[in-house]
């Protein structure tokens, strides 16, 4: 008699516990989707550097990465994003890769993707502006990603660097290209008897150990990469749900390896769902100061 009264009481209560679940789970899924992925946070990092000319004391670069328009950025946040950067005017905006997305939505308009994406970044007002590619951008071409950052006047270092004069000094912007789908040449990216600081741009942060081994690598100051989205999605305790491959090691933010600094950008973008959560989209600016 009991268990038969008891049966509606559980039915019940079970029926409640599924909605209630499922409405928290669509209430998440709307955080997570909208709101989260758009909580732009501007981060401030000092980077000491032992060997910095007196005139760089100060000198701030700011970071993005990842950008992914349009799967699944919208044109409209990386307008939010250039206008936030024009609002901290930084001496130097570096860009580490993902341009675009290697997916089921772009792959038919990824030329457009690459054009739109140039156009919005080329209402960058500062000057000094500077990219490497991503996976994602050597994965639909590697060439149409470069005609259209060249077009919007930033400069893509492949295997290659830069001098940033700054008074009567100097430090050495180098790239590489992407180390997971190309062949990245430190003897070519990197100036053999630098005679400043150098910042190396790569977008996967795991080839800092790579890096680590090379002849070159006592003289790079500061690596900066992306790539990981920093998990996109963290959980208490857990941290990020999943990584991808060249981003396992080493998933955001600072880490000191040795006498080289190495810098890990949340990135702008999400790929494989428009999700994020306790991972917000990230512009760093880094300012330089003597170690």
């Amino acid at each position: 008699m009991s268990q038969d009264r008891d049966a509606p009481t559980l039915n019940v209560t079970r029926r409640r516990f599924l909605i209630g679940s499922g409405a928290v789970a669509a209430a998440m899924a709307v955080y997570s989707g909208e709101i989260s992925r758009h909580e732009l946070v501007h981060h401030r990092q000092a980077i000491g550097i032992a060997n910095l000319p007196a005139s760089f004391a100060g000198f701030r670069i700011a970071q993005i990465s990842d950008i992914h328009l349009d799967e699944f950025t919208e044109p409209f946040f990386l307008e939010e994003v250039v206008h936030r950067l024009n609002h901290i005017a930084p001496d130097m905006v570096l860009l580490t890769g993902d341009f675009i997305t290697r997916g089921s939505l772009t792959f038919l308009a990824s030329e457009h993707a690459a054009r739109r994406c140039s156009e919005i970044l080329s209402t960058l007002r500062c000057p000094r502006r500077f990219a490497v590619l991503g996976n994602h951008d050597v994965g639909v071409s590697a060439p149409m990603v470069i005609a259209a950052l060249s077009a919007a006047k930033i400069p893509v270092l492949e295997n290659r660097y830069v001098a940033i004069e700054q008074g009567s000094s100097r430090l050495w912007l180098c790239g590489v290209k992407d180390p997971a789908t190309s062949r990245p040449d430190l003897d070519l990216a990197i100036p053999a008897a630098p005679d400043g600081p150098v910042i190396l741009m790569a977008h996967e942060p795991d080839y800092a150990d790579s890096v680590l081994v090379h002849p070159r690598a006592k003289s790079i100051d500061l690596m900066l990469s992306g790539h990981t989205h920093g998990g996109q999605i963290r959980l208490p305790v857990v941290g990020a749900v999943v990584l991808p491959p060249g981003g396992k090691n080493y998933p955001e933010g600072l880490f000191h390896l040795g006498n080289m600094q190495l810098y890990v950008n949340r990135g702008i973008g999400t790929v494989g769902l428009p999700f994020r959560l306790n991972c917000p989209p990230e512009i760093t600016e880094f300012i330089l100061g003597r170690a």
